[in-house]
């Protein structure tokens, strides 16, 4: 089964995406790690993201599809894939597809992730994570430990990320609105979208998405 994560920054895809790795032993192919192993990696295709990314240059959508390409045909996806921050507009949309095609594999489901801006905010600015494990605390509802352990993995290095703060929150929103929203429509029209409510608790989000996916 593959699937696409849709929602603005905050919204939890990361989370979803690592309790779908665990429990469907799916593989989360996020462009940022993708881009990141490819660059140390000594292949052809990491040469090249290398030389791009030290000349300061974006990353063109071409080279991002030829690391998905990779990561398909090596067949590791044994639960399938989980497509976290790509695709991001339409045009990569359209190249997914069309790589999808050419490999005999298809999208199964695309979920969008319901949040209310206001409430997101709230929830951002107060989001820390373990440096260790990813593991995602909140000053509201789910404060580090007294005794400044993760609950998950025992590890004390706490981090907050320098754009989790209600301006640049609100910058990063209006890109995903302007660049990213219109693929709700996209897919809708496909027929592969389902919605669920991104503001819920973790494991309410988890059997959402888990009845979507059946």
């Amino acid at each position: 089964m593959n699937i696409i994560l849709l929602g603005p920054p905050g919204a939890g895809k990361g989370t979803q995406a690592r309790r779908l790795v665990d429990e469907r032993n799916m593989v989360q192919l996020s462009t940022g790690d993708m881009l990141r192993a490819a660059r140390t990696s000594g292949t052809e295709m990491g040469k090249m993201v290398a030389g791009v990314m030290d000349r300061g240059e974006l990353v063109t959508d071409e080279i991002v599809i030829g690391l998905i390409r990779e990561q398909l045909e090596s067949g590791q996806g044994g639960g399938g894939y989980i497509f976290d921050g790509f695709p991001r507009t339409l045009a990569q949309a359209d190249a997914l597809g069309a790589l999808l095609d050419d490999l005999g594999e298809s999208l199964d489901c695309v979920i969008e992730m319901q949040v209310d801006d206001e409430a997101l905010v709230a929830r951002i600015t107060a989001r820390a994570t373990c440096g260790s494990c990813g593991e995602v605390y909140n000053d509201n509802t789910k404060p580090i430990p007294a005794d400044g352990k993760c609950t998950n993995c025992g590890a004390e290095n706490f981090q907050r990320r320098a754009d989790d703060n209600e301006d640049s929150l609100r910058t990063r929103l209006m890109a995903y609105y302007k660049q990213t929203s219109p693929l709700v429509g996209y897919y809708y029209a496909k027929g592969d979208l389902k919605s669920v409510d991104g503001l819920a608790s973790m494991d309410e989000v988890a059997e959402s998405i888990s009845r979507c996916l059946g």
